[in-house]
């Protein structure tokens, strides 16, 4: 049996994919951290294995003020809500999210990015 790495970050949040429709969608969304494979990115997966890996400092920023690398815009929308904007050539995706679900998830990767020290003897 492999051992599992107890510092891998799989956390779920619901989104709400927002567009010119009177109606939000809802989407699930993984959000996902491993401080083996970057301890300095974050990696948010949607339905059909679509992955969109930045750094966790834009998340956490974002959460404050507007913020955007690359194809990745985060800002904060009134006092509960967080949108995350997705960039591609072939269009954008606005997903909305409680920011509530994704201070937790930036709080577990800090949790899972420090090492456990040794059991004193």
């Amino acid at each position: 049996m492999a051992a599992v790495d107890e510092r891998v970050v799989d956390d779920h949040a619901k989104g709400r994919i927002i567009s010119d429709a009177p109606l939000s969608r809802p989407v699930p969304v993984d959000l996902r951290y491993d401080p083996e494979f970057s301890p300095a990115t974050v990696r948010f997966v949607f339905p059909g294995d679509v992955e969109w890996s930045f750094p966790r400092t834009l998340l956490e920023t974002g959460l404050r003020t507007p913020t955007r690398r690359g194809d990745i815009e985060v800002w904060p929308c009134g006092r509960v809500q967080t949108v995350v904007e997705f960039h591609r050539a072939d269009g954008v995706a606005v997903v909305q999210f409680d920011t509530v679900a994704l201070v937790r998830f930036l709080r577990h990767t800090y949790d899972a990015g420090t090492p456990t020290p040794p059991a004193r003897r």
